[in-house]
């Protein structure tokens, strides 16, 4: 049982070990591959020896040591060990010890240079660095015989060459991953601001859609409801009448509130957007709550964008809502006119005319609600314009235009 924890345990301790103790191992192995291979015990070639590694107090195994040791620090300052493992290794040829070895902590510390460095200016430093050494190297070991040692020299200078461009090597493409990385999240921000953008166009567009069909059909019912209430005594026939149109307005609302509501469910079987196709009906529904309603419709020119159409219909829609919730019973006239470029509505009212209604809560101006706001945010969304501005003799005007080729859809 222990020995089978035992693994588990190390493993799991591996798995958060610091980063620094993969650089101590590293240092180490560094340090006793190169004291051993410039020990006399080390050679596996016979080579030309100036002086053993143990002269000028074992100067030799100090430099490497020295060399080695400093790898530990190679990711923290990785041109401070660059510069103590070649001056290290510049003394160390210079007194003319053995090469073998000696330069691996070198080549190390050249290669975390370019690989954990900035670029540009780690190259400079890299290159700047082994171009001294390599003149260093090469007066060190002039008068080395015979001549075919100077092969380690070239050694060293393509073995310093090699860690460099594997350094190099190394951070381009650390540098295109976290690229390539940060462009992946750029795209899935993206991603997620536009999908939050369309959920709450969705989220504006139900509102709208509500706000349009409940608030006309309350503005019925209110109406009707105070007629009702005003003639039930004497006028049975009359309120039976109101009562009737009050069911009749409320079941079409239900209706439309399930269609607009469709689209919080998952089913296909929701209803086309309401459209002037269905102007003749709203004109319909608003004689009943006592307006004298006209359309003048001019023949479209062509079959109008379903966002345009629809926008059209919710224009016409809110007006008359507005008129029959401010007003009361008065002459409302309609006009709709489609050009080759663009749909013109306007909606004019003649005003309040019955005192009784007015008195029982239809008259006054039409502020403090969201309908005109609404209608304005539906024409400015399809690259419209829209004006509702009172009469001067008396009642209310709504005027939009609404481009035929939009600048968006309506969402």
């Amino acid at each position: 049982m222990t020995l089978r924890v035992l693994p588990e345990r190390l493993r799991a301790w591996l798995a958060r070990r610091p980063a620094w103790f993969a650089d101590v191992l590293l240092a180490l192995f560094i340090t006793v591959v190169q004291v051993q291979s410039v020990s006399e015990h080390g050679a596996v070639l016979p080579e030309p020896i100036a002086r053993p590694a143990s002269d000028f107090g074992y100067a030799g195994y100090a430099l490497v040591v020295l060399s080695g040791v400093a790898i530990v620090a190679r990711r923290r300052w990785p041109v401070a060990v660059f510069a103590l493992t070649g001056a290290a290794s510049l003394v160390y040829f210079g007194l003319g010890f053995p090469d073998r070895m000696a330069c691996l902590g070198l080549f190390v510390a050249l290669y975390t240079l370019a690989a954990y460095g900035d670029g540009r200016r780690s190259l400079l430093i890299a290159g700047t660095g082994t171009a001294v050494l390599a003149v260093g190297w090469l007066v060190a070991g002039a008068d080395v015989q015979p001549s075919e040692a100077l092969g380690w020299v070239l050694f060293r200078i393509g073995a310093s060459v090699i860690s460099i461009t594997l350094g190099e090597s190394v951070r381009s493409r650390r540098v295109i991953a976290a690229d390539a990385q940060r462009r992946a999240e750029l795209v899935e921000r993206s991603r997620e601001e536009e999908t939050r953008a369309r959920v709450d166009a969705e989220r504006l567009r139900i509102a709208r859609e509500v706000h349009d069909t409940v608030a006309h059909a309350i503005a019925i019912i209110n109406v009707q409801a105070s007629v009702t209430a005003h003639v039930l005594d004497k006028r049975p026939a009359q309120a039976r009448d109101a009562l009737r149109a009050i069911e009749q307005t409320s079941s079409r609302a239900l209706h439309e509130m399930r269609a607009v509501l469709g689209v919080l469910r998952e089913d296909d079987g929701r209803e086309p957007h309401p459209g002037l196709d269905q102007v003749d009906a709203l004109a319909g529904k608003a004689r009943e709550a006592g307006l004298e309603v006209t359309i003048e419709q001019s023949p479209a020119v062509a079959p109008l964008p379903s966002a345009v159409d629809s926008a059209a219909y919710r224009i016409v829609q809110e007006s008359i809502t507005n008129v029959i919730r401010h007003v009361g019973p008065t002459r409302v006239t309609v006009t709709i006119e489609a050009t080759s470029d663009a749909l013109r509505i306007r909606v004019l009212d003649e005003g309040a005319r019955d005192p009784v209604l007015v008195a029982v809560g239809a008259g006054g101006p039409p502020s403090g609600g969201r309908g005109i706001v609404g209608m304005r945010e539906r024409c400015q969304l399809l690259g419209g314009e829209l004006h509702a501005t009172a009469r001067t003799g008396g009642g209310f005007e709504v005027v939009a235009r609404l481009p035929l080729a939009p600048v968006a859809s309506l969402p």
